[in-house]
Parts: C-alpha cells; structure tokens; sequence
C-alpha cells in the first residue's frame, strides 16, 4: 500500500552517510499505475532525493524497470537500524511528503515489495561513482544499466555460500564487464519503521551489478557462462529460481554507468 502520513517529525538527522557506509539497504519495488511511471519519476527525482537525505539517508539510485514498464525500483541506504527509524519519521512526517504524498500515492498500485538487507560481508557494498548528480528537473536517463538479481534462500545465508560469491560468483560479473559489484544479503532484524513494511521471512541474497550499457549486461546472459559455471554449485542454496531486474538509471539516479 502506498505510504501514510505520519505525524510531528523529529528535527533532521545527521548528513546522509556514503554508500559504501550505509550498513542497511533497501531495495524497493513499486508497482504502479499505467502511464505513470514517467509521473512518478519527474516528481520523485524533483522533490523527493535531496529532500530525503536532509534527513540522513542516502537515496543510492532511481531506476526504470526495462522488462516491466509500470514498475518503479530504487535503492536507499542507512547508517543502522536507528538511523533509518529517525530518518524515515522525519521525512514521512515531515512538510515534503505532506505536500506530495498524495500525488505520489496515485501513481501507486503497491510499494509494499521492499527487502530490507545489509552487505553481505565488508567490503561488499556497492560504491557511488563520483559524479555530480544533476539538478532537480532533469529528464530522461543517465547512462548504463544496474542489474539486480534476487536468489531466494533455503535459509539465511551460510559462510560457504558468502565464500562461493565472494570467489566465484563475483569474479565472473567482473571479468564479463561489471564495472561495479555488490553483494547485500537479508536484515533479520526487526522492522524499526513498521508503517512502511518490508517483506519478512524470506532469506535473500541480491547481487548488484554496473554496466556500461543493456548490450554488455545482456552480453552476461548470452554468453551461457553462468549457468554453466556458477548455476549447478549455486543451487543446494537456492529455494526457488533468481530472479534478475534490468535496470535504467534516471537522470538524477546517483548509481550510474
């Protein structure tokens, strides 16, 4: 369900923390109305990026979905758990969302699909390129394409499992032209923001992966490398089929090629 409107927000927060310092995650999924993505995207990139790290968070990146035109994804990062509580009661209760909330919500079918997760061991999380993000108004898209992919668990992540990404699922995103890779794996704690819910009992781990362009992330695919590499050893993890996002950065998207 679309966000509520909270109520008397705490005063800002500290500045946002850098990506390879947000220590929690969000991945998020927004199933939206026909025709509303672009809706959407104007005024989020517009209102709601600067506004939200105002208090805290870090808004890592803003995406179009390639394969499914109404879906809207984006990523934002914590300190903590506790950073993200204040954070999230200040900018859901403060004067911003009060005033665009309600044009966000009607763009909204569903913005519940949101993994909560952290890096799966350090050094593991993904890292903003140095550039400067443009100013609010900008259209279209930045370059490259972010794929997500989400490996549903049998159970919470295992050492040996960390250890067959860290040394071999990696490696193979990189050399097939991967100019970034992350790795995040489920937060098991307690959902500290309870009115905007995470999806909860479901052990995930999600890879990250920056390329250049769609024919370079496709070019991974095509080349049959991971299924025939990786896929076998991986599948003793796995409780049901991973599941890949391919993923256009918006124009003022920070996590871009």
């Amino acid at each position: 369900m679309p966000e509520a409107l909270m109520a008397t927000p705490p005063p800002p927060c500290a500045a946002a923390p850098a990506a390879d310092e947000c220590a929690v995650v969000e991945l998020r999924q927004y199933t939206l109305h026909p025709q509303q993505r672009e809706v959407l995207i104007d005024l989020f990139d517009r209102e709601f990026v600067e506004t939200q790290e105002a208090h805290g968070m870090r808004v890592l990146g803003q995406f179009r979905d390639l394969d499914r035109p109404d879906m809207f994804v984006w990523l934002r990062g914590f300190a903590s758990m506790e950073s993200r509580r204040r954070a999230l009661e200040g900018f859901y209760g403060g004067p911003v969302w009060a005033a665009h909330r309600s044009a966000a919500n009607a763009t909204m079918v569903d913005s519940d699909n949101v993994l909560l997760l952290r890096p799966a061991w350090p050094g593991a999380a993904i890292a903003l390129p140095q550039h400067a993000r443009p100013a609010p108004g900008c259209s279209g898209a930045a370059p490259g394409v972010l794929t997500a992919t989400v490996f549903p668990l049998r159970e919470s992540h295992t050492p040996a499992l960390l250890d067959f990404c860290h040394h071999r699922m990696a490696p193979l995103l990189q050399r097939s032209g991967a100019r970034q890779v992350a790795w995040y794996c489920t937060e098991a704690s307690a959902n500290t923001f309870p009115r905007l819910p995470v999806r909860e009992g479901e052990p995930v781990l999600l890879a990250l992966a920056l390329f250049g362009s769609a024919a370079a992330a496709q070019a991974v695919t095509s080349s049959g490398a991971w299924e025939r590499g990786l896929a076998p050893g991986l599948a003793r993890w796995l409780a049901g089929p991973p599941h890949t996002l391919r993923l256009q950065p918006t124009a003022r998207s920070a996590l871009h090629a």
